[in-house]
């Protein structure tokens, strides 16, 4: 980062600071070459995870929260250890200096999260690399102007202080997919940042957009005829994906993407704290097609959606307590959140419904000394109900209250059971076993407790039910930090 840091209070500026452990620490690393007036910084760690879950979701270090099964699925009666290495990551910064208030520099994180075809856990557990974070960006102090262009955490992610990258508010947990309620998305973007005087802070950003999509009838698909609505006598047939191509992965499904994902971000960095308020604009888009042949149409329907959230992060105690934490409402934003509950359903015409929603969390993080770092966090995810009244009497959409959900108790019944809401909470700290000029070698214990809940459905009898689902998530990991020292 150009200029001089933001006088702004961190916990720790130790390799115990939640920033090195979430960030690899790159911005402190010595260089390791240079060339000219470019600089080469190599930052990342070596990281062993035993995963220990009561119920079997049979994933990876990046846990889907909102997967654990109800009690009619067999995996529910069993438990999984899953240990992994594919969290080690590697990071690279590349910077230049054009003049002396100007930085460029180029930026590539990367980590074994990826999967291929021929990947597997039987003998050679093989791991595919995949780009986690590859951006150029400059800065010009003089005008306080900032930019960025390639994928990184959205601007929508809390930030500690300022508006800048690798500054983002991640909980230190070790879960690739944080925890329930926190705001992010890591994605391609284009980035504008101006600052004022390095306190005030105001930001845009264009962002890659996805929408992911949930209905209650677990046979529709795109391409599928939707369920006629009261007065109809058929559904139209309703797009709203298409697989991948052209260097997309074939076996995933895209959405129909209108119109970037727009985030407009204000932050204040004080003697007390740092705080964030921002706006997110998204479009959402199906296409229906109705007869046939020469008489068939196809209409392309658009919905606006997107909401309003915040951030802080707030030292205490003489710094040794840090209080966070994020909040996200509007409609259309469950890609936002760990959980990932669906943005949107369709109405009666085969649009996009997007859903209410809420996203937050609250978190502490502490230092008792200056090796061991302590948090704790809250978190919460809801969607609020969007149906319509089908011709045979029954509704459809996201959380269908006329949806049969008896077979979520009944072992191997079929379970329609759409979540509503997940509520988390974590407890975990890192530990520090060796620092010096050969690096840092840390140990760190995470804990995390999900309760989800289904929205409300009848049983064979005709009576409301509800069905809920627990889930507890235990990390013992071993890092090594090798370039930091």
């Amino acid at each position: 980062m150009a200029g001089e840091p933001v006088a702004v209070p961190d916990i720790n500026l130790s390799s115990s600071s939640p920033a090195f452990l979430t960030q690899t620490g790159v911005d402190t690393a010595p260089a390791v070459f240079r060339i000219g007036s470019v600089s080469v910084k190599l930052g990342g760690f070596i990281d062993m995870s035993n995963i220990f879950r009561d119920k079997n979701l049979t994933a990876g270090p990046a846990t889907p929260w909102g997967s654990f099964p109800y009690s009619g699925n067999p995996n529910a009666h069993v438990s999984e250890y899953r240990p992994s290495a594919q969290l080690s990551r590697f990071s690279m910064l590349i910077e230049g200096k054009p003049s002396h208030n100007v930085t460029v520099e180029a930026y590539v994180e990367g980590d074994f999260g990826g999967s291929g075809s021929n990947s597997n856990g039987v003998q050679t557990n093989s791991y595919v690399p995949r780009m986690r974070q590859a951006y150029i960006a400059a800065d010009d102090n003089n005008l306080g102007l900032h930019f960025l262009a390639g994928q990184a955490w959205s601007l929508a992610t809390g930030y500690s202080k300022t508006l800048l990258r690798r500054h983002e508010q991640l909980p230190p947990v070790v879960d690739s997919n944080l925890i329930p309620g926190v705001t992010f998305t890591r994605v391609p973007q284009v980035r504008f940042i101006k600052d004022f005087n390095r306190k005030w802070w105001l930001g845009l950003s264009v962002e890659a957009p996805q929408a992911t999509t949930g209905f209650d009838d677990t046979t529709f698909t795109s391409g599928s005829r939707l369920p006629a609505a009261a007065g109809q006598t058929v559904g139209p047939y309703v797009i709203y994906n298409s697989t991948g191509s052209g260097m997309l992965d074939p076996e995933a499904h895209y959405s129909l993407d209108v119109a970037p994902d727009i985030v407009l971000k204000g932050a204040v960095d004080t003697s007390v704290g740092h705080y964030e308020i921002f706006g997110l604009a998204r479009w959402f888009r199906t296409v229906t097609v109705t007869g046939s042949g020469y008489g068939g149409r196809a209409k392309s329907h658009v919905a606006f959606g997107g909401g309003v959230g915040g951030s802080m992060a707030v030292p205490l105690f003489s710094d040794k307590i840090q209080l966070v934490g994020d909040v996200l409402a509007g409609e259309g934003i469950g890609r936002y959140g760990p959980g990932q509950l669906p943005d949107m359903t369709f109405n009666s015409q085969g649009g996009p419904s997007p859903l209410k929603q809420i996203n937050g969390s609250l978190g502490l993080i502490g230092h008792p000394t200056g090796s061991i770092l302590l948090y704790t966090y809250g978190g919460i995810e809801s969607a609020g109900r969007s149906t319509y009244l089908g011709a045979d009497g029954n509704y459809y959409g996201y959380g269908s209250p006329t949806t049969n959900l008896s077979g979520c108790a009944i072992m191997l019944g079929t379970c329609n059971a759409e979540t509503q809401t997940l509520a988390s909470y974590t407890l975990g700290g890192w530990w520090h076993l060796l620092d010096g000029r050969y690096g840092s070698v840390m140990t760190g214990l995470q804990y995390t407790y999900v309760k989800k809940f289904a929205f409300k459905g009848i049983d064979d009898a005709g009576q409301t039910i509800r069905p809920m689902t627990s889930g507890n998530t235990v990390f013992v990991t071993f890092r090594y930090y090798p370039f930091q020292n």
